[in-house]
């Protein structure tokens, strides 16, 4: 007698056809669309709209490093400046692990509530080996991200000084023209990021938390002089008697240091970003800064230093660029490279022979 086929449990049946859920004419038009690139001025047109769909992709051009992109992104760019200056800025340090981007959620809701349209630019470590990032800032704010209001952009900090260097500061000027009234730049945490970052925000705010040993340990002299403010995160539970223990000793150690020219007397405070605790607090201090400094004249001022430093940096960037991608000084750069590796010249002497070479 002949035996039915054995039936296996990794046997998979046919199942049923699935229909397209989209016609292939429409599929068609949607992909058709994908491919078509808005010019400058349907960009523009979008970006005074609020569009943000139009704010990312007129992002994407400023960070790219096509020459044609880089033409259109100064176009809109132009045309969004008159537009732009109208926001505060805040920028927001802290070591990795100190719970940044749950504060900004937190923070960033907060705000939105109170009727504030926000923009976070979140930076993401670039990885010095693979040169990838992350970029998970989004996945890490699921309520704000949500938010009608809100507008989360994280971007690869490549290897620019700390990450946020023009494109950054041009990405800023993109959000204020959109309609958003409050900028908060998130820096990877790292390196000379905070140096960055303080030359293109209002508000320099420090984030740290408590029971982690010392708690001056390891706080660098000139990212304390910078900080505006210090907030101990992750008050609650447990660490809400370190927290405050950690605040006082932070509040006398910035009574150490010199006056600052905008007036303001930094604090510490205490916060937690799971409970909410603290943040309406850390909200009202930044409110009380600007009101001095739009007071007494030193708001706009520093707007003004920062500008003509960028314009600084920008040239500094370009002389840069045009030296290292000059015919005649890329082949001269090997030759010198490898004439310092064994020792047949000094690297300050190579230096000199490239500089003449491009100089003359």
């Amino acid at each position: 007698m002949k035996q039915p086929p054995s039936k296996s449990a990794l046997s998979e049946k046919d199942g049923v056809e699935q229909p397209q859920s989209l016609s292939r004419s429409s599929l068609k038009v949607i992909q058709q669309k994908r491919k078509e690139q808005p010019s400058a001025q349907e960009l523009i047109d979008g970006i005074l709209k609020g569009d943000k769909i139009a704010l990312s992709r007129s992002i994407t051009l400023v960070e790219s490093t096509n020459p044609e992109h880089l033409e259109k992104a100064n176009a809109i760019i132009q045309a969004c400046l008159p537009h732009a200056n109208n926001s505060i800025r805040i920028g927001i340090t802290g070591v990795p692990g100190v719970g940044k981007s749950t504060f900004i959620e937190a923070f960033g809701k907060h705000l939105t509530d109170l009727g504030k349209k926000v923009a976070v630019l979140a930076v993401d470590p670039s990885s010095t080996i693979s040169h990838g990032s992350i970029l998970g800032d989004k996945t890490r704010m699921e309520e704000l991200v949500k938010d009608e209001n809100a507008f989360i952009r994280p971007s690869a900090s490549g290897e620019t000084l700390g990450g946020v260097a023009r494109k950054t500061r041009e990405t800023i000027i993109l959000c204020e023209a959109c309609g958003f009234d409050t900028i908060i730049i998130e820096t990877v945490g790292v390196g000379q990021s905070e140096t960055a970052v303080h030359s293109m925000v209002d508000f320099f705010l420090l984030l740290k938390i408590s029971g982690a040993g010392d708690e001056l340990q390891g706080i660098k002299r000139g990212i304390m002089e910078m900080a505006d403010a210090i907030v101990i995160n992750k008050a609650d539970g447990d660490n809400i008697n370190r927290a405050k223990l950690a605040k006082t000793e932070f509040n006398r150690a910035l009574h150490l240091f010199p006056a600052k020219k905008s007036g303001w007397i930094p604090t510490a405070a205490t916060c937690s970003s799971y409970t909410k605790e603290g943040i309406n607090e850390v909200w009202n201090t930044i409110s009380d800064y600007f009101e001095l400094v739009k007071g007494n004249h030193y708001f706009e001022e520093k707007r003004q230093d920062q500008n003509q430093f960028w314009m600084m940096e920008t040239i500094n960037e370009q002389l840069k660029s045009n030296f290292y991608n000059h015919p005649e000084i890329i082949k001269l750069l090997e030759e010198n490279k490898k004439a310092v590796q064994k020792n047949e010249i000094s690297p300050f002497a190579a230096a000199m022979i490239l500089l003449d070479k491009y100089n003359n």
